[in-house]
């Protein structure tokens, strides 16, 4: 029987997770999209402690009107890199949640790269 659409990603999100791991130095950008929002986390696998996150949600994405999804996940990109930079966060490793690496995934990857994160 196939696969659902949430059930393929999941195993993607399990595979990509045995690899991917969050340490101090280097923490793990881990991503979430849903229908309607994107966010962004700063992660210490080590300790499970989220060092960094932005999102959608915030103030100053909000209060921008017309927007597209897209363009609100440049801007959750920037925000998370310029937190990070504050925070002494250089370098981190890319958690992309089963998701497929196009779109606002890829929009906002892009986007912390140009504001500074190394992956």
């Amino acid at each position: 029987m196939a696969l659902t659409k949430i059930e393929r990603r999941l195993r993607i999100r399990r595979r990509i997770r045995k690899i991917v791991k969050g340490v101090p130095t280097c923490p793990r950008l881990s991503v979430f999209r849903s229908n309607t929002q994107i966010y962004a986390q700063l992660i210490d696998d080590s300790t499970g402690k989220t060092l960094v996150a932005a999102s959608s949600l915030e103030k100053e994405i909000m209060e921008q009107s017309g927007l597209t999804k897209s363009q609100c996940a440049q801007l959750v990109g920037k925000n998370v890199a310029a937190k990070a930079l504050a925070a002494g966060i250089t370098e981190v490793v890319f958690d992309r949640g089963g998701n497929l690496y196009h779109g606002r995934v890829k929009s906002l990857a892009d986007s912390a790269r140009e504001g500074g994160l190394k992956f």
